[in-house]
């Protein structure tokens, strides 16, 4: 079962997924799930929604840093749309536990990396070194 994991992960997890609930219902199996995977999986499941919530936070602060380095952009309106959508699309997934997972300051960090040089030939307004904004700032419904 463990080559198909590698091969195939959807048929995989549908064969693990009948075949949990066959053992779930108490139904005698041949087979035995694929327990190191299936434990993988689990495991991943709360890792892969924190890094959907970064992700989405570090989008959220790049396009608010855009509006603010280049105030003048008729692109402005815009990014702060599309930061609000991210903000409330990370809302919606957060989940408190995510508090203590998630690097905020490293976030904030990449979006600062993530600034062009120039838009239409302007360099940047400057923007803070250190986050202006805290996460529950970020995550609050404005």
């Amino acid at each position: 079962m463990s080559d198909l994991y590698d091969s195939d992960i959807v048929i995989w997890s549908e064969r693990q997924a009948e075949l949990l609930r066959r053992v779930a219902a108490g139904e005698p199996v041949n087979e035995a799930p694929d327990w190191p995977n299936i434990i993988e999986e689990i495991e991943s499941v709360g890792s892969e929604q924190c890094h959907a919530v970064e992700s989405l936070l570090l989008r959220a602060l790049i396009h608010m840093l855009k509006a603010e380095a280049w105030p003048l952009s008729r692109d402005v309106p815009h990014w702060q749309a599309e930061a609000r959508v991210f903000r409330a699309q990370a809302r919606r997934r957060f989940v408190p536990s995510m508090r203590q997972r998630i690097d905020f300051a490293g976030i904030y960090a990449d979006a600062l990396r993530g600034l062009p040089d120039t838009i239409d030939g302007e360099a940047p307004l400057p923007v803070p070194d250190v986050c202006p904004v805290t996460v529950d700032d970020l995550l609050s419904e404005d």
